[in-house]
């Protein structure tokens, strides 16, 4: 695992357990303020790990050899050379996990979000799996 990516790992995990709150109790708190950078934070770390993840795939393409035309292409192409470049069940759930930290990195207006829950679930998810692509 390269040093970039356990830094996108490390961040995330900063990310989730920063409360946000002041060293210092502030005079006035607003709840609102605070459920909203608490969904900032779960997405912040939605994106370092989806990062994280895709920088791994291209590590492993780069180590098989893979087109330069599939290293530098679009994410769906890199998961599908990948499954000859990996074990099919770690390619499989690369894929997945994948997809989902892409829904929850992307901003709708009618949904809230990524819980921290699933953030700290896609964390165990994407650091085992950099560590299996690192192999």
């Amino acid at each position: 695992m390269n040093q970039t990516i356990r830094q996108l790992l490390d961040t995330a995990g900063l990310l989730l357990t920063d409360t946000g709150e002041p060293a210092k109790p502030a005079a006035t708190t607003v709840p609102a303020a605070s459920a909203a950078a608490a969904a900032s934070r779960c997405r912040g770390a939605a994106f370092a790990l989806r990062v994280a993840l895709e920088s791994a795939v291209a590590d492993r393409l780069t180590a098989y050899r893979a087109p330069r035309a599939i290293r530098e292409g679009t994410q769906r192409a890199a998961f599908l050379w990948l499954r000859g470049c990996a074990e099919a069940g770690t390619a499989r759930q690369a894929k997945a996990v994948w997809s989902q930290l892409c829904l929850g990195c992307h901003y709708h207006q009618y949904e809230i979000g990524p819980t921290e829950d699933q953030v700290r679930a896609w964390h165990t998810e994407v650091a085992a799996i950099v560590a299996l692509l690192a192999r």
